[in-house]
């Protein structure tokens, strides 16, 4: 059963598309220790795109939300330079895939699997649904 209100109302009928574990390494954290190396960070994404701007008629790239834009646009936010947060992060790739016009929602999560020794991974995810127009 699809929602026809609430705050999921918004993501009925859409397609989810997503990135798993795409991992860069980067200059990232506020600590001293952080400031000195490139650390590996972990970044998950999830974009909602409605059914009606993602389902392929001719079976082409140019009629769904390509993959290589996710990627793209993640590199060229870490390529920008040090980030000391990891919110920072996550909620400026979150923007960059909510401005492009197809998506409707975006989930994107970041983790550090490095940092302490006594647990897997350590992160912060952030979820935001595009305004109607």
């Amino acid at each position: 059963m699809k929602p026809t209100a609430g705050p999921l109302a918004p993501l009925a009928e859409c397609r989810r598309l997503f990135l798993r574990n795409h991992e860069v390494t980067i200059a990232i954290g506020v600590h001293a220790f952080e400031k000195t190396a490139r650390q590996r960070v972990r970044i998950n994404v999830d974009l909602y795109v409605p059914l009606a701007q993602s389902t392929p008629r001719a079976d082409r790239l140019d009629e769904v939300v390509d993959y290589d834009f996710v990627r793209h646009e993640i590199a060229a936010l870490v390529a920008q330079g040090p980030i000391e947060l990891q919110e920072t992060l996550a909620d400026a790739i979150v923007a960059r895939m909510l401005a492009h016009p197809q998506v409707r929602a975006a989930r994107v999560s970041t983790d550090k699997p490095d940092v302490y020794p006594d647990c897997e991974t350590v992160g912060v995810e952030v979820f935001r649904i595009k305004d109607a127009p």
